[in-house]
């Protein structure tokens, strides 16, 4: 069943973040949640078969309440370092919980250290990083959390994985499930402030360090006006995909949803103004009894700023605890 659970409080915006786009803008002007330094961060490397290296910082909360670490994987164009994953690790940590906030492949501080780029598809980066992290991390067990795009990615994951993933728990927040309507929505036009400023960070991303493109790639990433254009041109013939529509065909996450086979929870607001919420009304949920959809009337994309904080982080501890109640992860009771 769509929506928000008897056991869930209500989302209510809070002043004067009301309507779609003010509650997503929200993390791009205010960072007052951003402060880690309570927290001090580990430094861990992750080597990919190409060579290149994904970075992460792992953050252990003041008292040990032998919870389960929360992995944290960012949105397109954002990083371990975006406002929205600072504010998560913050309110995780102050509940308890050990953080590790990870830069998908060339993101943020990976830029330099990594040839290629990650992409709604990689899910392979994420199985990797999984299958690395240390067991001492992990002892008390080990959930997730996507934003946007990094949800999506963990839930295409997640549906390939099975019941073989080393995760027991995972959330995703704003996730476009399908790529083709999510580019056809930020492509309207009422984004295109939003699109222009996408366009603008992807470009900035692919152009910021050692590259695998060659001259004419370069060219056409310096050329393109659209995220489709950067798609078709650039992304999907690096990865071996035939154009954009067919990279958006193979990597939307809907058709993976059926092989999750652990507590996943879905957090989406029906006016986000960047992923429609046709996407996920299109999903049958009854079909499998793992998935967890969570709906709100309103919120935005990654937005969700209420009376009380982020609301969706109150969400994701109340379902995390939620599970260890009825003792379906290895997590220890306060």
């Amino acid at each position: 069943m769509i929506g928000i659970p008897e056991s869930f409080p209500p989302f209510r915006a809070r002043f004067p973040w009301w309507g779609p786009d003010l509650q997503t803008v929200r993390n791009h002007v205010l960072h007052d949640y951003a402060e880690l330094k309570a927290w001090p961060a580990e430094a861990f490397f992750f080597p990919m078969e190409s060579g290149d290296r994904l970075s992460a910082s792992f953050h252990r909360p003041a008292n040990d309440r032998k919870l389960p670490t929360v992995l944290l994987i960012h949105g397109f164009t954002g990083c371990a370092d975006s406002a929205y994953v600072l504010a998560t690790a913050r309110h995780l940590l102050e509940s308890g919980f050990p953080v590790m906030r990870l830069n998908l492949r060339g993101a943020g501080p990976t830029r330099s250290a990594c040839q290629e780029m990650y992409h709604a598809g990689r899910s392979e980066d994420v199985r990797r990083v999984l299958g690395d992290i240390p067991r001492r991390l992990t002892v008390n067990g080990l959930a997730a959390v996507g934003f946007s795009l990094g949800g999506s990615v963990l839930m295409k994951y997640l549906g390939e994985e099975g019941t073989v993933t080393p995760l027991d728990a995972a959330i995703s927040i704003s996730a476009p499930i399908d790529l083709g309507l999510a580019t056809q929505r930020i492509n309207a036009a009422r984004n295109i402030v939003y699109h222009r400023w996408l366009v603008s960070n992807t470009k900035r991303e692919w152009l910021g360090g050692p590259s695998i493109l060659d001259n004419q790639q370069i060219e056409a990433v310096r050329r393109s006006k659209t995220i489709y254009t950067l798609d078709d041109r650039v992304v999907a013939p690096l990865n071996g995909f035939a154009d954009a529509d067919d990279y958006y065909a193979q990597s939307s996450a809907a058709q993976f949803l059926d092989g999750i086979k652990i507590p996943t929870m879905l957090i989406h607001a029906a006016n986000d103004p960047w992923i429609p919420v046709e996407m996920y009304h299109a999903v049958d949920w009854s079909t499998n009894d793992h998935l967890m959809p969570v709906i709100t009337p309103s919120g935005g994309h990654v937005g969700f700023h209420g009376r009380g904080g982020r609301w969706h982080d109150r969400g994701i501890v109340h379902f995390l605890e939620g599970l260890n109640a009825e003792a379906c992860m290895p997590m220890a009771a306060d």
